[in-house]
Parts: C-alpha cells; structure tokens; sequence
C-alpha cells in the first residue's frame, strides 16, 4: 500500500521561492574584489536572480548546459548559483587554485558554453576560454573596464541589463542535474562530480539540522569556504533556506580582513579550513582582540589541531565545531556536536572527542572496512577504510567510467580512502588518508594526529607528518614544520620533548625539517604527494 500524499519535486527553485517570499526583508552582505561593501535585500536579490534567468534564456542556455563560473564568495556569484540551475542548465563551479592545465581539462571535459569570470582572473581564464570548443561567450563580473579576450565578452551588468525580473520556473524533474564541482585532482585528472536538484535540497536540509551547522533565521552566516569549491558545503542553499543574514566575504581571507568583516556585520556562523582559522587565531592572539558575536565555527577540508579548538572554546567562547566530507559527499557526512552527557565534562574529555571528525549526519550510511574487506566493529579501536552511501552522495563520477572503477561495492557505498575508527558512542576519528598512513612495524601512525599535536607547539606555524624509507621499520616518520619564527625553529629535541605526553613514544619522529612553506592543494589541504616526492631520497640519522 502506498501513502496518499502529494508529490513536489525537491527543486533548487524552490528555495529560492521560499526565501525571497518568507524572507525577502533579510540581508545578503558582499565584499567585491576592489570595491566597497554592498549590500542588498533578498527580495531585491531574487529580482536579478530572475533578470539573469531571463537573460540566460534569451543567451540560448537550455536544460542540460554546463554554464561556469570562476568568481569569488559575492552575490553576484551566488545570484548565478540559482539562476543557472533554476532554468534547469547545470551551475559548473571553477576553482581557480588549480593548476592552468587541471582547469583547461575541466572546462572542456564539462564543454561549457558560458564562462562568468572576475576580472581578476582575467589573464589565468582567458587563454583558456580562447581554446574551449564550445564556449560561446565570456562574461566579467565587474564593473570596471573590461579585459580583452579572443571569445566574445560583455560585463554582467550589461548581460542582464534589460531582462524582466519575473519568471517563471520550469518545472524540473528533481534528479536532473543542478550542479557540478570537480574534485582537486591530486592524482590524475580532476573527477566531477554532478549534483542533482533533490540531493542538493535535501543535503541543505539536513546539514541546517540542530546536530548539524544548525542555521536559523537569526544568524549572520560567514562561509568562508569558497563557493567554487562544493558549492561552499552547501551554505549559499541553508542559509536562504533558512531566512539567514548571509555576509560574503570575496577575497580578502587574511585575519585581519576577516575579523573586521565578522564584528561589522555581527557574524554569528562561520565556516573554513584549518589554516584559514589560524591566521584569524593568530590576529586574535597578536592584537588582543575577541570576537564578541560569533557563536559557533565550522572547520571541514582537514581535521583542526587540539591547541586550536581550545583557543577559540576558552578564549573566544566561541564552540569550534568539526565536519568530515568529501566533493562526492556534498560535502557534508559528519559533524562533531556533543552528546548530553559529554557537555559538562572536563576540558580533556570533551577535547579528544572534538578531535574527531563527529556523528554522521542523518542521511549518511557509514561503515569501516579492513584490508581483506571485512566490515569493522564501531568499538574505538578497529580501524578502517570508510565506505559511504546516502541520498546526496555520487553513485558515479561526470563522463568518466574509468575513475568508477573500484570505488563503489555491491551494496553501493562510495569508498572514501578516509582510513578512521568508530567509538562505541558513535564519533568517527579519522586516523588518515589510505595513502597518508605510515606503517611502521606493522603498525599505522596516523600522520594526522601527529601534525596535529606538532602544531600546537608554540614555535610552529603549520605542520605535516610523511612516512620516509626505513632499513628496519620499512617506514617511519619525518615531522616538516614552518616556523612562527624564521630565525627560531625549534629543535628536534624540543618538539620530542613537547609531544611525548601527547603520542605513544614509538611515534615520536626520527628527523625533522624546517621549510619556508607547505604545498597546499587547489582546496587549502598539506599537499603529501609534492613532500613525498621532494624527501623522495631522505636518508634517516
């Protein structure tokens, strides 16, 4: 027997309806590249949604394009989000920190045939847009006097200019495509991986849960997270959905900048990377400052160290908040909230479980699996690889079969390479990437823990931990580290001191170097494939 109720279709317009008609008088706050502040209502929002709808129409989108954009966290760009996808063409997100030649194969591979740029990216898009098959026009998101390309260009105002700022949507079917972000792409090519209308609402939905991001209509949500990159963990959807003040904050993602952003416009949530919270830890620390509104901080991309979850939790009375994803996720599969009985615990207790990557999500199926494919026990000590499922995860990456091969079982969960364990409360601590794992002995460091631990020393700026060739042990870690202070690194000696109450002693590392900088990849992660090629032929002491 089935249930007699109505079917309505999960759709990304949707959204956008319910906002700009239940919340039209709530604000949307953005901070473009070289430009003063503007600021805006999202009733007046939704009627340049609805001229950049029109004005894509009249371009000669249809159902089905891939139109890209390679733009900052603006409105315009977030204007474009719901235009795109609301006319039923597919919103293909560039993230400009990728190498020329990753970005040249994703705007083929996708065949685009608009292109929606900042200015600012005008000589790193434009010899790219020259050669795309395709694509039909490239339009800059600015005002000022136009780059010159070899595709026709025009200035977003003037591409709009003129439309009607009333449509009416289309009714879609909720499982065509609404989106498509390309993983990094640090082995290989990069992966696509498209979104649809009904993952992308119900992956909005549950992430605003209370256990989750927990967005209501009385916060000033900050992403700092790039809408370039997934679809900045769902945030330009959440927060609209849930009538928020929405502030973004363009390019400008140094400490300063930020600081000054979160207390003009009494930000409340924030979300971003790990490094991205220790330059604004830093600016805190150096200048005497606090944050006076905001209430909760969401970290995701990798995990945060101890030191910095309990600087911004006694410190800034801020509750610092992990989340574990994945591009092919959504992003979003766990979020690390306390349980009841974990709250009014001590310092220590509730710092190992805020360590951890968190619960999963209502939505996200989860398991562990060993090397011989057997499914681990949640006990806090079997360790494993994760293997996913849910409604907003990919069952297949974009146009490339090969890159399916081997990553989804019988049973249709999605394998991550997360390596974690489960403790009986159900928190999962990722102890490492499958290729990150140093094993030594027989035995797994995770070189997370390790950077983690290194980095709350008070002389390093930034860590990481990669296995180097060992005669007796096979591998066996070397600490890289970047110091606060160029001219005074500390020793070896100094950091064993530091850690040996903070990992078991076998961990502890034979050698250690200082470096100016890390590599990062295109998404702000410890780059380890570049570290491993350069410490390719480390010998240990």
């Amino acid at each position: 027997m089935l249930g007699k109720m109505m079917q309505w279709p999960l759709l990304v317009s949707r959204i956008f309806e319910y906002a700009t008609q239940f919340h039209g008088e709530q604000t949307i706050v953005s901070v473009c590249a070289g430009k003063s502040v503007f600021r805006y209502s999202y009733r007046d929002f939704g009627l340049r949604v609805c001229q950049l709808a029109n004005a894509l129409q009249a371009a000669g989108v249809k159902p089905g394009d891939r139109v890209a954009t390679l733009a900052w966290n603006d409105h315009r760009h977030l204007e474009l989000y719901y235009a795109i996808s609301g006319i039923g063409a597919v919103c293909h997100t560039i993230n400009p920190r990728l190498f020329p030649a990753q970005m040249e194969y994703i705007v083929h591979h996708a065949d685009d045939v608009l292109l929606f740029a900042d200015p600012t990216f005008s000589e790193l898009i434009a010899p790219i847009a020259a050669k795309a098959p395709n694509l039909r026009q490239l339009i800059w998101l600015g005002d000022e006097d136009l780059p010159r390309s070899d595709v026709r260009t025009t200035s977003y105002e003037d591409f709009i200019a003129g439309h009607s700022d009333n449509i009416e949507w289309p009714a879609l079917d909720e499982n065509a495509a609404s989106s498509l972000c390309y993983t990094s792409g640090t082995t290989g090519n990069p992966k696509g991986v498209l979104y649809s209308h009904r993952s992308t609402v119900l992956h909005s939905m549950a992430v605003t849960g209370a256990n989750a991001l927990n967005i209501g209509l009385h916060d000033a949500v900050l992403p700092v997270v790039p809408l370039f990159h997934v679809n900045a963990w769902g945030i330009p959807y959440s927060a609209l959905l849930n009538g928020a003040k929405l502030v973004l904050p363009g390019p400008k993602l140094d400490g300063e900048s930020l600081y000054t952003l979160m207390a003009a416009e009494g930000v409340t949530v924030t979300a971003g990377v790990p490094t991205i919270w220790l330059a604004l830890q830093n600016h805190l620390r150096d200048n005497q400052l606090q944050l006076r509104n905001l209430k909760r901080m969401i970290v995701g991309g990798s995990a945060a160290p101890r030191s910095m979850i309990e600087y911004f939790e006694e410190q800034q009375n801020v509750e610092f908040i992990h989340a574990w994803g994945m591009t092919e996720m959504s992003p979003v599969g766990t979020v690390c909230k306390l349980k009841s009985h974990l709250i009014n615990r001590d310092r220590d207790t509730r710092s190992e479980v805020q360590v951890t990557q968190g619960l999963p999500v209502f939505g996200v199926e989860m398991k562990l699996v060993d090397d011989d494919g057997q499914v681990q026990p949640h006990d806090g000590e079997a360790i494993g690889e994760v293997w996913v499922r849910g409604p907003w995860i990919t069952c297949g990456y974009y146009e490339d079969a090969q890159a399916d091969e081997g990553k989804f079982d019988r049973d249709g969960y999605f394998r991550t390479g997360d390596v974690a364990s489960f403790s009986r409360d159900g928190y999962m601590r990722i102890c490492d990437r499958s290729k990150d794992v140093i094993k030594t002995g027989g035995e797994w460091i995770s070189s997370i823990d390790l950077e983690n631990a290194a980095v709350g020393h008070p002389l390093v700026a930034e860590a990481a931990v990669i296995g180097v060739h060992s005669e007796k042990w096979a591998e066996r870690p070397l600490l890289v580290i970047v110091p606060r202070d160029p001219g005074t690194p500390p020793t070896l000696a100094a950091m064993h001191d530091y850690l040996a109450d903070k990992v078991p002693k076998w961990w502890l590392p034979d050698a250690m170097e200082v470096v100016a900088q890390l590599p990062h990849t295109a998404t702000g992660k410890i780059q380890k494939r570049d570290l491993r090629e350069q410490f390719r032929d480390y010998q240990l002491p």
